[in-house]
């Protein structure tokens, strides 16, 4: 199956998309906000340097994007794998994920909680709000 738009497009398309400061991250970031807690972002001496950071609880909060980081809920749809040009898109989503794990599993060593928001969860705010209420505590 071949691309539905030149390379040209496609180019600028991805030249577009950024690593941090997202429309989901910025949604989660205002929501804890606005329920009290303060955080650090992307600290860079954390494995994965995560989107917002809890020192004192020692917490730490992914906004993680449904297909760059494959969420296996089946019902998402924005995690389908590209249909076309799968020899690229396949092995770089793979590793996305198994970065992910690596990152998780090195937090919990050192003695972090961790809690991944995925994209498609930020269209219902007041589940996310219960979530991070209930991973973050009083």
């Amino acid at each position: 199956m071949t691309d539905k738009i030149t390379s040209e497009r496609r180019s600028a398309n991805m030249t577009r998309i950024r690593s941090k400061d997202t429309k989901p991250e910025l949604l989660v970031r205002h929501l804890v906000h606005s329920l009290g807690y303060r955080y650090r972002l992307h600290r860079k001496d954390l494995p994965g340097k995560p989107d917002l950071v809890f020192g004192p609880r020692k917490k730490v909060i992914f906004v993680h994007g449904c297909f760059w980081h494959l969420h296996p809920d089946p019902n998402c749809v924005d995690a389908r794998m590209p249909k076309s040009n799968t020899d690229y898109w396949k092995p770089k989503l793979e590793r996305n994920v198994e970065r992910d794990m690596l990152h998780i599993a090195a937090l919990a060593d050192a003695g972090w909680k961790v809690l991944t928001i995925w994209q498609c969860e930020t269209r219902d705010l007041d589940k996310v709000k219960h979530r991070v209420a209930k991973f973050l505590g009083p």
